[in-house]
């Protein structure tokens, strides 16, 4: 199936379950959701499967059993490409637009082996010249960061900023406007060739070692 774009009724559909979101009202709209996003997606994960050693369309319900918030669905659809485990792109569409960005995330054992590769010299400053240039191209950085330094780390060392980070992503947001039809999948595929550097450095320097 070829990817041929969202229509206006992906957004609108989220739009209303953030005020519906309760289970008569997507059972009376779950063929829109099938229609408008599921199908779409579906579409995309085929186009990246090549990229990928694994393409993940998050399910669309919420995890409340330790939460609360007994909302039962989620306000968004995600798909994650994997390159390599906690690493590689993803797509995320909810009433606002859709996110297209990249990076790395994982566990504590993951932020370690993070962390010591910003800590070395050669590969923490290249990682900060690909950070430098994904903000100058108008990339937005995410993920989760402590406030102050992590134990046992410098305050004043020079990569204090990402050393800060428990894993690191990058972003760009797109309206509904732009983000309808055929023309995202090639914002995709600029977004992954621009985040390719991330993601590389992610997969050689961070990835779990089988």
């Amino acid at each position: 199936m070829a990817f041929e774009g969202f229509t206006p009724d992906a957004f609108a559909f989220y739009r209303e379950l953030e005020a519906h979101n309760e289970k008569p009202w997507w059972q009376d709209n779950k063929p829109r959701y099938d229609a408008a996003v599921r199908a779409p997606f579906e579409a995309l994960a085929e186009e990246l499967e090549p990229i990928a050693s694994a393409v993940k369309i998050y399910r669309p319900y919420r995890d409340v059993r330790f939460s609360h918030d007994k909302t039962p669905y989620k306000t968004r659809q995600g798909l994650f490409a994997q390159r390599a485990p906690g690493i590689g792109w993803f797509v995320n569409l909810d009433a606002s637009g859709v996110s297209l960005g990249g990076g790395f995330f994982g566990d504590a054992t993951f932020t370690k082996a993070y962390r010591a590769a910003v800590e070395a010299a050669a590969h923490g400053t290249e990682l900060e010249r690909i950070v430098a240039d994904l903000e100058q191209a108008g990339y937005d950085l995410g993920g989760e960061q402590l406030k102050t330094a992590p134990r046992g780390v410098d305050p004043a060392h020079p990569r204090i900023a990402l050393l800060r980070r428990k894993w690191l992503t990058a972003r760009r947001q797109l309206s509904p406007a732009d983000a309808s039809g055929p023309g995202l999948l090639d914002a995709l595929f600029d977004t992954v060739d621009d985040l390719q550097p991330l993601v590389g450095w992610a997969a050689a320097h961070i990835a779990p070692k089988r």
